[in-house]
C-alpha cells in the first residue's frame, strides 16, 4: 500500500507562484501514474495534471496549461506541481492520487480528444489529505 502526503499550499496573491509536493511512503510510487486534482467549495474534484513514471508523458487541463508544470523525482518518491501566475480561480484544495501505468491509455485518449477535464477522480486512488491553496488579493 502507498500513502500520499501533499504539502506546499498557502495563501498567495494573484500572479504569485507555489510549488506543491506529493510524497509517497510505504511501497512508494513504483511505476504508477501520479495525478493532481483539486476541489473548490461546492464543486467536484477536478483533474489538473498527471505524469507518467518516466516523466516523459505529462498532461494538463486547459485551465492550467502554460502556467503549471509537473515533475517527479522517483529517487525521493515525490511529485511536484509548480504553479505560476496563480489566479483566484485556482483556489482549491489540491490532492494527489496514483493509478497503474495502464491509465496512460485513458489519459492519451483524453488528451487527443481534448477531454482531459473529464478525467474523473475514480480513475485514481490512494489520495492524501490535500493541501489548500488560496489565491486572493
Amino acid at each position: 500500500q502507498v500513502q500520499l502526503a501533499e504539502s506546499g499550499g498557502g495563501l498567495v496573491q494573484p500572479g504569485d507562484s507555489l510549488r506543491l509536493s506529493c510524497e509517497a511512503s510505504g511501497r512508494g510510487f513504483g511505476t504508477d501514474v501520479v495525478a493532481w486534482f483539486r476541489q473548490s467549495p461546492g464543486r467536484e474534484r477536478e483533474f489538473v495534471s498527471a505524469i507518467s513514471w518516466t516523466g516523459s508523458s505529462k498532461y494538463f487541463t486547459d485551465a492550467v496549461k502554460g502556467r503549471f508544470a509537473i515533475t517527479r523525482d522517483n529517487a525521493k518518491n515525490t511529485v511536484y506541481l509548480q504553479m505560476d501566475n496563480l489566479k483566484p480561480e485556482d483556489t482549491a484544495v489540491y490532492y494527489c492520487g496514483t493509478a497503474p501505468p495502464s491509465r496512460l491509455i485513458d489519459l492519451n485518449t483524453a488528451r487527443d480528444t481534448n477531454a482531459l477535464s473529464q478525467i474523473g477522480d475514480r480513475s485514481f486512488e490512494n489520495w492524501g489529505q490535500g493541501t489548500p491553496v488560496t489565491v486572493s488579493s
